[in-house]
């Protein structure tokens, strides 16, 4: 269990990295997995990481789940590891963007 100070720290730190809105997620979802033989259901498009954020960009902070957080640090985590967060972001490398994206960063969002 994670103790209050550690779940304000880490929900700070995933709404940081995590720079698209519950909106913009979505719609990325849908059309990033739309096709004939990968998108599983209309209402749910995406990996389940991609929907497990949208759904806790959805949640209060004293909502979280054990496995909202556990979700949270692995996107943390990633997305500190594959983004540059501290330079401008390079347009060219448009699979990392996209796979980003799935987590909820767009690299090239201010």
């Amino acid at each position: 269990m994670t103790d209050a100070l550690e779940r304000d720290a880490l929900w700070e730190d995933f709404h940081r990295v995590v720079n698209m809105t519950s909106q913009e997620l979505a719609a990325w979802l849908r059309v990033r997995y739309a096709g004939e033989e990968t998108e599983p259901l209309p209402e749910e498009p995406g990996s389940p990481t991609g929907q497990h954020v949208l759904a806790i960009l959805q949640k209060r902070r004293m909502d979280l789940t054990e496995d909202d957080i556990r979700v949270m640090r692995k996107v943390v985590d990633t997305v500190t590891a594959e983004a540059d967060l501290e330079n401008e972001p390079e347009a060219a490398d448009t699979h990392l963007r996209h796979r980003l994206m799935t987590l909820g960063h767009d690299p090239l969002k201010p």
